[in-house]
């Protein structure tokens, strides 16, 4: 499924957020991802965002040891290098497990490709979800190692440079993070929030983020029930710096497709310019 928010306006860039329902093995995930990338790109995304664990949701939160990569080189890393060549797009890789010097660990890194392939950024998500409710049980420091930057990447397009700040799912809750990254024209939010949690906070948090900062959310995640049981909230989203849900893919495969604009976050921010009246 696709759905396209068109804009007529002067300096634009078109991105795309892929959504995915994550299977248990690294080769049908690749699979599904392969052809949405390429459905976003044919739509004229030039940015294109993959969802938390597009590579992998395993049967056990252990099972992305086994597929941990070191910095710089293996499978995933050729992969999505080779996707962002094919396509000629910037790609942002969800997360890729990479290697930690923590005995039993990865770290948890958003990667960035540019259109000719070469990797332009690395986030390690800083925040790590603990949840307990119910019978639902999440730790994910057990298995992760947190980073400890913030990070920002350019993006060259159309004429324009765009500032684009990395997330990763739960970061989403620490609004202080944002504030490190700001002022940007958009943030990225790759995600697999649960159905309770994406039921419950999603929408909130994502236009909240986007009407604190001013600036363009686009949230790609996982949506629908998985090979491990697993359930995800899916709702991958683009958001506008006034907080207006201008796409959403409620469940399933699929992507979001449209437009930011440069005229629309300096109208926002010029209507009620926030960012220059903070004092703390």
């Amino acid at each position: 499924m696709t759905t396209v928010q068109r804009n007529h306006g002067t300096a634009a860039l078109r991105v795309a957020a892929v959504q995915t329902v994550t299977a248990a093995s690294v080769d049908a995930s690749l699979a599904a991802v392969a052809p949405l990338i390429a459905e976003a790109a044919g739509a004229g995304a030039r940015l294109v965002a993959l969802p938390e664990y597009f590579a992998m949701l395993g049967r056990s939160d252990r099972d992305k040891l086994a597929i941990r990569e070191p910095d710089g080189d293996g499978p995933l890393q050729a992969f999505l290098s080779e996707q962002a060549r094919r396509h000629r797009i910037w790609l942002v890789g969800g997360t890729v497990p990479l290697a930690s010097p923590k005995p039993g660990k990865v770290f948890n890194a958003s990667l960035v490709y540019g259109p000719d392939g070469s990797r332009v950024a690395r986030y390690d998500k800083i925040h790590l979800f603990g949840l307990k409710h119910g019978e639902e049980r999440f730790d994910e420091a057990a298995t992760i190692e947190a980073g400890r930057t913030p990070a920002v990447v350019d993006v060259d397009e159309g004429g324009a440079r765009w500032r684009v700040g990395l997330s990763v799912c739960y970061d989403l809750r620490f609004p202080e993070l944002y504030r490190a990254l700001a002022p940007v024209d958009l943030l990225l939010v790759p995600s697999a929030f649960t159905f309770t949690t994406g039921s419950a906070h999603w929408e909130t948090l994502l236009r909240a983020r986007a009407i604190e900062n001013q600036c363009y959310v686009l949230a790609p995640a996982q949506g629908g029930t998985h090979e491990n049981g697993r359930r995800t909230w899916g709702h991958t989203m683009l958001v506008d710096p006034w907080g207006e849900v201008l796409q959403v893919l409620p469940e399933g495969e699929g992507i979001v497709v449209g437009d930011i604009a440069r005229e629309r976050i300096e109208r926002v921010r010029a209507t009620l310019p926030a960012l220059s009246h903070r004092v703390l």
